[in-house]
């Protein structure tokens, strides 16, 4: 065989991957967890991947163990529901698997930075975020080393472009206040002794439309509200959805299911957010929140196990890894 004959057979090689590539067309959902395998108490973190390779990582949390966790990888947009510990990240894992599925150890403090912002600079990745929070991330990004350009405000009614993904912020109905951790000591101390946060604006979800069509609903943290079903599905006409469920501070399972059932009416929906343990050994716990979901919601309902890519197609089928 010629050395020509050889480079046009890599050529067509090369070809026939990308074309499978494109073929599949199906968007990939990773969550990452604080237990491998496992849907555990803290877990919020889900990085998804359009078919154009566009990577997007959804509340970082405490879960991801920093910019250097290997299962990041690149990483081009960061979006952030609200400035909660648990969703902003002030402690994170010292290690894969540490601690236990129901109290992880997380115990690596983060403050007055975030593991958000860490990730954000070290990925020179794009911060997405809405209503008060643009200007104070712009300011923790440029002092983490940064570029203050690096985090765009997309506030309700507005959306941005990642890559091939079209990012918008709909409404949540939570609270978003900032721990005094996350100040510089005159002002954190300040508010710290009289038992106040920095209030930065309020919470959001997201939208997502990726290039296959896919229409995802993140919820971040929320209650129910109208919005869920005049926006997300009157105008988006969401077809996945990831729901916390963890009920006292956000929905618990059976508002997240008429949520689900009634409002969004999406085709499949991935649980988040349970504040519990919910499988032992990647298996279901038959008491757990999600467990109660899934008995509830009319759609198919998938567990975010950690480390477990799914992928969905652009009608909000999951087609492997379900």
């Amino acid at each position: 065989m010629t050395k020509m004959t050889l480079v046009f057979a890599a050529l067509a090689l090369a070809s026939n991957l990308n074309a499978a590539q494109a073929a599949d067309g199906n968007v990939k959902l990773t969550p990452l967890g604080s237990h491998d395998g496992e849907f555990c108490s803290l877990d919020r973190a889900i990085v998804f991947e359009d078919p154009d390779g566009t990577r997007i990582l959804y509340d970082a949390g405490r879960t991801v163990r920093g910019p250097d966790d290997p299962r990041l990888g690149k990483i081009d947009g960061v979006l952030l529901s609200h400035v909660h510990g648990d969703h902003l990240g002030d402690l994170i894992q010292p290690s894969a698997n540490a601690g236990d599925c129901g109290k992880p150890d997380f115990s690596v403090k983060v403050t007055p930075n975030s593991n958000t912002v860490n990730i954000v600079v070290a990925k020179k990745a794009k911060l997405l975020v809405g209503s008060e929070m643009g200007s104070f991330f712009a300011n923790k990004v440029k002092e983490a080393g940064g570029d203050a350009q690096q985090v765009q405000l997309v506030r309700v009614g507005a959306n941005a472009k990642v890559g091939g993904v079209q990012v918008t912020t709909v409404p949540a109905a939570h609270s978003n206040g900032l721990h005094p951790a996350f100040l510089d000591p005159a002002h954190g101390d300040a508010l710290a002794k009289n038992g106040l946060t920095a209030y930065v604006g309020p919470p959001a979800g997201y939208v997502l439309r990726f290039s296959n069509g896919l229409v995802a609903y993140l919820s971040g943290d929320t209650g129910i509200t109208a919005e869920q079903d005049l926006v997300v599905r009157g105008y988006y006409q969401a077809n996945l959805a990831v729901i916390n469920i963890g009920n006292v501070f956000t929905t618990g399972p059976m508002d997240a299911a008429y949520v689900i059932n009634e409002l969004v009416k999406p085709k499949s929906v991935v649980v988040s957010h349970a504040n519990e343990p919910s499988t032992k050994g990647g298996k279901l716990l038959p008491e757990s929140k999600a467990a109660a979901f899934k008995k509830a919601s009319k759609v198919p309902t998938h567990l975010p196990l950690s480390g477990v890519t799914m992928a969905f197609d652009g009608q909000g089928q999951c087609v492997t890894g379900c």
